[in-house]
């Protein structure tokens, strides 16, 4: 499970990093990619990855302003074309209204697509559970931006234990047909009389992972809900240490305070994105190290980087 990072700039586009949008890459775990927020320009920084536009199976909008949503109607026409691979259907997660930006975009430019999209629109008063599979499921709430805005909690299912092999072994299974029924949790009977308990040979269920992928806002008690013992926590700093009213003028956070919200939230793992143009790499540095100084496991990203979860 990874996170590529396509576009971690505020507002609009700099030589150096472009506007949102970032990839859950869970092709270990269900051979699918997420992405979370399509800014303009998405779907040339995928071009410098291994990502496949068809391993994009659902997309979660975080809100409607358009350096979240603006790369959508290029990315969803893109997809299309990859005529030598089977034409996959796609969701959409996001505020009401993107059904009707996605739509109208591809009637007026008369795009038409070998694939169906299932839209789910949400407002403040149908969040919550917005989407459950047997290996995941994602909360959405509401922030605190200029606009309806929101952050997801993927939350992964427990993961079933493992199989001792060796321990087994030396039991006296041998391989075959029983590793396999022990593997799904039958006990057998070996040849000699010998009961083979696979509760023994099987460890404990490991606890699925927490993504916390936050879009624009202010602090707000909201983030730190979402964020409760994430591993990732995704949160924007637009400004930095001393910017707090600006911050709060503008609907957005402060490097300082994406920190406090790590801290409360008691999450493992900063990951500072949505970076202002006006930061440059000495003041990026800055960010991280003052960030550092109230949650110590933080770092600022950059596009194309990938985080291993």
């Amino acid at each position: 499970m990874e996170i590529q990072f396509l576009g971690t700039g505020a507002g609009q586009p700099s030589k150096s990093r472009n506007v949102s949008s970032l990839a859950l890459k869970l092709l270990d775990e269900i051979n699918e990619v997420w992405l979370f927020d399509c800014g303009e320009g998405t779907q040339n920084r995928i071009l410098e990855t291994s990502i496949r536009p068809r391993k994009v199976s659902k997309i979660f909008i975080t809100h409607l302003h358009g350096d979240h949503i603006f790369g959508l109607p290029g990315f969803l026409s893109s997809r299309a074309f990859q005529a030598n691979e089977e034409q996959t259907d796609l969701e959409i997660y996001g505020p009401v209204g993107i059904k009707s930006f996605v739509l109208t975009s591809l009637r007026v430019s008369g795009s038409r697509l070998p694939y169906q999209i299932h839209f789910h629109e949400f407002d403040e008063g149908s969040l919550g559970k917005i989407m459950e599979t047997d290996k995941f499921t994602v909360y959405a709430e509401a922030l605190d931006h200029t606009i309806f805005c929101v952050g997801y909690r993927i939350m992964q299912k427990d993961l079933e234990g493992t199989l001792d092999a060796d321990k087994l072994k030396a039991a006296g299974v041998p391989f075959g047909p029983l590793f396999g029924q022990v593997k799904n949790g039958q006990d057998v009977t070996l040849e000699d009389g010998t009961q083979i308990i696979a509760a023994d040979y099987i460890s404990a269920p490991r606890p699925g992972k927490v993504i916390t992928i936050l879009g624009d806002t202010r602090k707000t008690n909201a983030s730190v809900r979402l964020a409760v013992n994430a591993d990732v926590l995704v949160h924007e700093s637009t400004y930095g240490k001393g910017d707090e009213k600006i911050a709060r003028k503008h609907g957005h956070s402060t490097n300082m305070q994406a920190a406090e919200v790590a801290r409360e939230a008691g999450a493992k793992r900063l990951l500072l994105n949505h970076i202002s143009a006006r930061f440059l790499s000495k003041d990026v540095s800055q960010l991280r190290k003052d960030a550092a100084t109230i949650f110590d496991k933080v770092h600022v990203v950059k596009d194309l980087e990938e985080v291993e979860i």
